[in-house]
């Protein structure tokens, strides 16, 4: 691709961000989810509030959400929003955590960004509050889920066949 093709870049090839100062504010929507994988045991402790730390969850969801508000900090390129809400919630499994993050805003760019990073850093938080444990728990399937709102519409992930049922969050 030519480097105008891609927003981010003038024609010259270099970084930029995009103005979007004529584009008007709207609500959008942005939903992303991803899993903590860990021994039966590890989730069994979260569960039980048997964690040394404290109560994982609860520091995970506090973390998501000021992650979500500092995105624009954190991605060079991505602009600073008002962010309007966050959710973070989690369904325990025999072996992981499965986190979903809900991020709203109105204003002139999606939350996309903010619903990853949040849903990232929740995790990553599960890991730092149970690495004491159980070292090898992985972070992973990371992805959006569902956008909506703005001039791109609506976008939601198909589920695959083999996925389990991920509507059944705590909200």
């Amino acid at each position: 691709m030519a480097p105008s093709q891609f927003t981010h870049l003038d024609p010259l090839g270099r970084a930029r961000m995009v103005d979007v100062t004529a584009k008007d504010a709207t609500h959008r929507r942005a939903v992303a989810r991803c899993r903590v994988h860990m021994q039966p045991e590890t989730s069994s402790a979260i569960a039980s509030g048997a964690i040394q730390k404290g109560d994982v969850l609860a520091v995970a969801r506090v973390a998501g959400i000021q992650a979500a508000k500092q995105t624009a900090n954190l991605l060079p390129l991505c602009h600073p929003l008002l962010v309007g809400s966050v959710y973070v919630n989690f369904r325990i499994e025999h072996d992981h955590i499965e986190n979903e993050t809900n991020v709203d805003t109105v204003d002139r760019n999606g939350v996309e960004m903010e619903a990853l990073t949040a849903c990232a850093v929740a995790a990553l938080t599960i890991y730092d509050m149970c690495k004491s444990i159980d070292r090898a728990m992985t972070v992973g399937e990371l992805a959006l889920w569902e956008k909506t709102g703005g001039r791109s519409g609506t976008f939601r992930r198909e589920a695959a066949p083999d996925d389990d049922d991920l509507g059944a969050f705590d909200r």
